[in-house]
This record gives C-alpha cells, sequence and structure tokens, in this order.
C-alpha cells in the first residue's frame, strides 16, 4: 500500500506555492548515498512508492533505504465535465510537497557504488522532477 497519514484534522486543503529552494532537509541524515531534488514540484504517493520499488529491486534488498519526504497533502479533483464554481473537488490521492535541493532517498549498506548510482539513477527516472545523486 501508498503511504498515507493515519489521522487528519481536515479533509480538504490549500496546495500553497511551493518555494524554490530548501535549506534545511539538503544534507545526508541517514545514508551514504542520496538523491536530492533540483526543482521543486508535488509528489504523488504512487510516485514515491514506485520509485522505492525501483531502488529497493536493483539493490537487491541488501543495505538499508531511507524515505526522506512524506504525502501528508490531500490532493482534490473536480470532473473535467462540470462547471466552475460548486466547491472544492472531492479527495483524489496523498502528495508531499518537494522543495528544490532537498533530500528525497538516502541509501547505506550497499558496497558496491556503481549498483547504488544505478538505483538511483532508475528510482529518479519514476519522479516528475530533476534529480541528482548526492554523496
Amino acid at each position: 500500500m501508498f503511504l498515507q497519514p493515519k489521522k487528519i484534522k481536515y479533509k480538504k486543503t490549500k496546495k500553497g506555492k511551493l518555494s524554490k529552494l530548501d535549506f534545511k532537509t539538503n544534507k545526508l541524515k541517514f545514508g551514504t548515498i542520496g538523491l536530492k531534488a533540483v526543482h521543486s514540484a508535488i509528489i504523488s504517493a504512487r510516485q514515491i512508492e514506485a520509485s522505492r520499488q525501483a531502488i529497493s529491486r536493483k539493490i537487491k534488498k541488501k543495505g538499508k533505504l531511507w524515505i526522506r519526504i512524506f504525502p501528508d497533502l490531500p490532493i482534490t479533483t473536480k470532473s473535467t465535465a462540470s462547471r466552475m464554481g460548486k466547491g472544492k473537488g472531492s479527495f483524489s490521492h496523498w502528495g508531499a510537497r518537494v522543495k528544490g535541493g532537498s533530500v528525497l532517498f538516502e541509501i547505506c549498506g550497499v558496497k558496491d557504488s556503481k549498483i547504488v548510482k544505478n538505483a538511483l539513477k532508475t528510482g529518479g527516472a519514476k519522479l516528475p522532477l530533476e534529480t541528482k545523486i548526492l554523496k
């Protein structure tokens, strides 16, 4: 199953504006190598899960993988046929606000750095934003 919060205070919230850069989560905290976002975007829980699966498959479940982002933003949608107005749309999926420069995934415990780089590159391809590998 996908990542989602257990309890929320409000069913629907505003998405807000994404700030350009993040300086709090731009360094590695747990692992030795990580995947860093270059631009800011909203990433869905499905995309995070697809990226996680791709990375864990490539490293053959050796080592430890940390996910540094969590989808806590409820995204709503209205049908395309509906007219303007009549309130906010119904809940669609969970998303995570990602600022540029923030670390998304971290890995440690894998000896071959070539495998880790390849895994992070594959995981970054599943995300809707530009990423780079951070040592």
